[in-house]
């Protein structure tokens, strides 16, 4: 059952993604600003209390009513976690936008290729080279697949529809509090850091078995460390090893060159590299898929 609620949802996020980009973000922020208006009085104590009402309450929710709704009947559980995981991908976060502003470099139309990523990153881009342009597209290219596709799926073949959920409202419920009292936020960033730990190995490990194995092994063991992000690390440093492309390195951002740690191995970015990040992505889809259909046939065979 889990394959074919995952091929439904990947169908319908992919042909018919939802009207307005991040509809959970819209409808979670007010609830995430609530409690942090009504819990945050500077204590530790009281974020893990918000953290637990903000995340962990409505993944319980949504685990209660797919196995009651499964028991009920199963074809409507299935279709609820058809729904759950729907609202819960962001298919239109990695593809298009990559591809769009490939597609402009190619054109050797700079000022689009910017135009396009400070449009999908909302930060200021103007001063970018070529290169740069390539070279951040494909870092949100793979950190957009990891967080909106490979790690929702991931908890979703471990724990159903609550898992996704429970990753994604982690996810939101770190960033909306991002900018809180150190105490209060501690604990939403460790819960999204414990939830993230599996689904980053997960995430770098496919990059590696769908392109260049041993650079890929290679960069993680020797890069990921350096980035300031660990988790993110470990995919970027797999990703850029995976597709023979240098990523990280310095970055000239409002006329002054921002550090970043040197990723990856092989040829500087450029437009091909980018189209190649999104085909990257796509394999790691149909393993995902092509696991899951043998652990299926499996189960099957085993009745």
């Amino acid at each position: 059952m889990s394959l074919f609620a995952l091929l439904a949802a990947l169908a319908l996020a992919y042909y018919r993604p939802l009207p307005r980009a991040d509809w959970l973000r819209r409808i979670f922020a007010p609830y995430a600003g609530w409690l942090e208006r009504n819990f945050n009085d500077g204590q530790a104590q009281h974020g893990v209390i918000a953290g637990l009402l903000g995340v962990l309450v409505p993944a319980l929710l949504i685990a209660a009513a797919y196995v009651a709704l499964l028991e009920f009947n199963p074809l409507l559980g299935l279709l609820f976690g058809v729904g759950v995981l729907y609202i819960t991908l962001r298919f239109g976060r990695f593809g298009s936008p990559a591809e769009a502003i490939a597609t402009s470099l190619r054109e050797k139309n700079l000022e689009g290729a910017r135009a396009e990523l400070a449009t999908w990153q909302a930060f200021e881009t103007g001063s970018y080279s070529e290169n740069e342009v390539a070279r951040v597209g494909i870092e949100a290219t793979l950190r957009h697949a990891h967080h909106d596709l490979f790690a929702p799926l991931l908890w979703f073949l471990l724990l159903g529809p609550a898992g996704a959920l429970l990753y994604r409202l982690s996810y939101l419920l770190k960033n909306a509090w991002s900018g809180q009292n150190e105490d209060f936020r501690h604990f939403a960033q460790r819960l999204f850091d414990w939830l993230n730990w599996l689904p980053a190995r997960f995430t770098a490990s496919s990059f590696a078995v769908v392109g260049d194995f041993e650079d890929a092994v290679y960069c993680w063991r020797t890069q990921a460390a350096s980035w300031p992000d660990e988790a993110i690390g470990i995919i970027l440093a797999s990703g850029a090893g995976a597709l023979g492309v240098r990523l990280g390195e310095p970055l000239s951002t409002y006329g002054a060159l921002e550090y970043r740690p040197d990723l990856g191995l092989g040829d500087e970015a450029d437009g091909d590299y980018l189209s190649s990040a999104v085909g990257l992505v796509w394999r790691v889809l149909v393993l995902m898929a092509g696991l899951l259909l043998l652990l299926t046939f499996a189960h099957w065979l085993g009745n």
